[in-house]
């Protein structure tokens, strides 16, 4: 490099050295060098190091930024200096005659920290270049223009109360858009403004913590300022605030304690249980589940008064767990007990968090309805007892101290007033009538006793009354026996077991006693055996029994029970002989039983048997030919009935040409057919059809034709209840052969020719050899 250009950089040099105007605010960074020196090589120049330009400078444009310069130039004008690349020429501009550089526009380090040039120097009279292209960089220094921003803000923390000092609440945090690798520009230091002495912040990290311990029920929040200062903090420096909110949570650190060290309630004693008798309540001045509480009570006596805790209100109510009675105990004191329900146990050491109180509770006095002396009564009397005899006694009294006397009575509206009736005065049950023990064995009845003072104080008392029994039913069958026995029986044989009843109810058990009646003890067929059971046998005493002498034997038999005093009764057992051996057939038995009952033989009512089985098939005849005249002549009973006229009036396509008209409509329902004997066909008929053989459809002779086949139709009595006539009488005019019909195959062969039949050509060759021979044989 020659003199004048290490001259030339020097200058730039001293411009921009540390200490002078334009570098005073980086006065701490001396050892950076703002620009490069430009050295050569062969004959070019190139950049060795970038150029530096900071956002202060270019505060007051143009500025002067550096001088590029060529050994080759001879100072004569002869050369000049060209800049390209990013700015050139809007932001930065090249002396072209001495090849100093200036910056015309204010730079932001923020929007673009470095620009890309290239310099060029060239011939001004051949224009080609003297130099090769040299490429430099050009980089912005940063200044502090830029204030520190607190951009999540505001805050809001929460941190329990009653937290050690030292813990950690929050941590805000400031950005500064200035460049932190450069000087202190963006270095940052937080400070506490407000918020002093209960917490303190990180200076470099911005963490609040706290720094005492603080009472949530005294004050639940605090706003806490924090500022930020770039330049860490030295004097020029810019800052900016954040305001932080800090509330406290509640813990569990008070207990509950009560209102009042007493409370005055008073209850009736006509309330029912389950009575709010009144209501405590215990303050916490801590908030939610820290608050809640549960209430109970203690002392003498826990049976009668219960309490319960509202989770809403929080208070405890006293309800009435046991009827009080004023003229038993006037006043009642018990202690209740709140607690809280969630403990934090590093608050125990301050004391239980638990309080108590005294609950004095006064009964008052009411009128009350009379009291029976038991709630249920249960009395005995024996069945049969004549009326009036006593029953039994209920008492009731008036609980109140004045002690009004009572009437008692038993409750309308029931049957048994018809049985029983009460003393108004003293409560003595007597019967009305006697009672029988089978109908009903147990009586109950409801007795009312009233004030005489106050009708409206009524209480009631159930009374069961208990029918005692007697022994007045005798034992008998328990029910109808069918006895049988064979004619060819022995002696001693086993045809009946029977056993008793009894409506009576034995307290130890029923025992029956059998034996024969008095009067059947001499020649008595049959013998009874009992078998000290309740059950006996009845036995046969001889051998072979006779029909025709006797066909029934009644046995007398007679039953004792074991009451006091024993009751006995005579039942009567029919033994029916029968026509077996020694196998009893019940059927048989009732069947033979039966027509000794009526005097008729076996053979009579065989025949009344007979006579009545041919009566009943000749009456099942009669109906079944009867319901077959009923029946419709047409075994397609859902078909619909239509009359359709089925039309063939041209010859091709054959039956699928056909045209089917549903004519029902024409007909009305009022309208009946009228049946007419059925005419002969004539004559004339066979001539219509003849004729029609050759005419169309709209011919009158076809027409005719048609008429004369319906009206022969309707007064067919045979004929089905609709009118299908399907016509192929006319194959169309187009046809040589005419019709080949065989409608009329009846008429004689004689009234036709067939001759014709030779002019239809080869195909009908055969048919017409046919019928002309056969013509012709014939004549």
């Amino acid at each position: 490099m020659n003199c004048s250009a290490l001259l030339s950089l020097i200058l730039m040099l001293v411009q921009l050295w540390p200490g002078s105007p334009s570098t005073r605010n980086h006065s701490a960074q001396s050892t950076d060098q703002p620009f490069t020196a430009v050295r050569r090589v062969k004959r070019g120049w190139v950049k060795s190091e970038p150029l530096f330009v900071t956002e202060e400078q270019t505060s007051m444009v143009p500025v002067y930024v550096g001088q590029l310069k060529s050994d080759l130039d001879k100072q004569d004008g002869n050369l000049k200096y060209i800049l390209t690349g990013e700015g050139a020429g809007s932001i930065f501009i090249i002396d072209e005659n001495n090849g100093k550089i200036y910056v015309i526009q204010k730079l932001d380090r923020e929007e673009k920290s470095f620009y890309t040039l290239r310099a060029q120097a060239i011939n001004r009279s051949t224009q080609l270049p003297v130099e090769p292209e040299s490429e430099f960089i050009i980089k912005v220094q940063d200044v502090n223009d830029h204030e520190p921003q607190f951009l999540d803000g505001p805050y809001v923390a929460t941190v329990p109360e009653m937290s050690p000092e030292g813990t950690s609440v929050t941590q805000v945090t400031a950005t500064d858009g200035d460049d932190p690798s450069y000087g202190n520009s963006a270095r940052l230091l937080y400070s506490l403004i407000q918020g002093q002495p209960y917490f303190s912040v990180e200076p470099k990290t911005g963490v609040i913590r706290m720094a005492s311990q603080m009472d949530r029920e005294t004050k639940d929040q605090y706003l806490v300022i924090i500022q930020a200062k770039d330049m860490v903090g030295q004097a020029g420096a810019f800052s900016a605030t954040a305001t932080v909110t800090i509330n406290l949570s509640d813990i569990n650190d008070n207990p509950p304690k009560f209102q009042q060290r007493i409370y005055y309630m008073s209850v009736s004693e006509e309330a029912p249980v389950g009575t709010t008798v009144g209501k405590v309540f215990a303050e916490d001045s801590d908030i939610g589940e820290n608050a809640a509480m549960n209430y109970f009570i203690e002392g003498d006596p826990p049976d009668v008064f219960d309490v319960i805790t509202n989770n809403e209100t929080q208070e405890g109510i006293i309800l009435l767990k046991k009827r009080v009675d004023y003229e038993s105990k006037r006043r009642y004191s018990i202690q209740a007990k709140v607690v809280n329900r969630y403990i934090d146990d590093r608050f125990l050491k301050e004391g239980p968090f638990e309080d108590k109180t005294i609950v004095k509770i006064i009964v008052e006095d009411a009128d009350e309805p009379p009291v029976f002396t038991l709630e249920n009564y249960v009395m005995e009397i024996t069945e049969g007892a004549m009326s009036g005899s006593l029953v039994g006694v209920v008492t009731a009294r008036d609980p109140d101290d004045d002690d009004c006397p009572v009437r008692y009575s038993i409750v309308h509206g029931t049957h048994l007033r018809r049985l029983f009736s009460i003393n108004e005065h003293n409560g003595t049950i007597i019967t009305t009538k006697p009672l029988d023990r089978e109908i009903a064995s147990w009586h109950n009845i409801t007795v009312t006793a009233t004030e005489t003072r106050n009708p409206e104080k009524i209480s009631e008392a159930n009374v069961y009354i208990q029918v005692l029994d007697v022994n007045d039913h005798a034992p008998e069958f328990p029910k109808y026996y069918e006895t049988f026995v064979c004619e060819n029986a022995v002696s001693g044989q086993l045809i009946q077991s029977i056993s008793a009843v009894d409506q009576d109810d034995s307290a130890n058990g029923h025992h029956f006693y059998f034996l024969l009646a008095q009067e059947a003890t001499n020649d008595s067929p049959f013998t009874v055996k009992d078998n000290q059971d309740n059950t006996a046998g009845i036995f046969t005493a001889k051998s072979g029994f006779r029909r025709q002498e006797q066909f029934y034997f009644y046995l007398p038999i007679l039953i004792l029970d074991n009451g006091t005093p024993p009751l006995s009764s005579t039942n009567t057992l029919t033994i029916t002989v029968c026509d077996c051996d020694t196998e009893v057939s019940a059927f048989y038995c009732r069947y033979g039983a039966f027509m000794y009952s009526m005097g008729l033989s076996t053979e009579a009512l065989v025949a009344v048997l007979a006579c009545i089985l041919i009566l009943l098939v000749f009456f099942l005849a009669i109906v079944a030919i009867r319901q077959q005249r009923k029946r419709s002549p047409f075994s397609e009973k859902t078909e619909e009935f239509r009359e359709n006229i089925v039309r063939y009036d041209d010859e091709g396509g054959g039956e699928e040409d056909t045209e089917a008209f549903d004519i029902s409509a024409l007909r009305t329902r009022t309208v009946m057919r009228v049946h007419k004997p059925r005419k002969k066909v004539t004559t004339e008929i066979h001539s219509l059809y003849r004729q029609s053989l050759q005419v169309g459809p709209d011919s009158a002779i076809f027409r005719q034709f048609i008429s004369e086949k319906l009206e022969e139709a309707n007064t067919d009595p045979s004929a089905p209840p609709y009118d299908s006539l399907q016509s192929y009488a006319f194959e169309g005019t187009g046809s040589l052969a005419g019709s080949l019909s065989s409608l009329g195959s009846n008429m004689s062969d004689e009234d036709q020719s067939y001759d014709y039949l030779t002019d239809w050509g080869p195909h009908f060759k055969q048919l017409a050899g046919m019928y002309t021979s056969s013509r012709s044989v014939g004549d």
